[in-house]
């Protein structure tokens, strides 16, 4: 079944009074790197349900990062510097 791109879903959903995370997903990238993951680390990542378009895994809800933004400037003027130097 061809998904359109709105469709391919992720949804992420933990509470406080719990330590894992659910990840819900209709995304093929998604699913591929989290089946990696999977087969990788079975004591921690695991596979709890899946039908013909989607899957749901669980994993520790530590494992959930925010990151702040990448320096877009400063990365662009390291990389300048790395050039005129060649």
């Amino acid at each position: 079944m061809k998904l359109s791109r709105y469709e391919q879903e992720t949804v992420v959903n933990y509470n406080a009074g719990e330590q894992t995370a659910t990840l819900y997903t209709r995304d093929k990238a998604v699913m591929r790197k989290l089946d990696t993951l999977v087969a990788d680390f079975p004591d921690t990542y695991k596979l709890t349900g899946q039908d013909e378009v989607s899957k749901t895994y669980s994993f520790p809800k530590s494992y959930v990062s925010y990151r702040k933004p990448r320096e877009r400037a400063k990365q662009m003027m390291i990389a300048n510097n790395r050039a005129k130097k060649d």
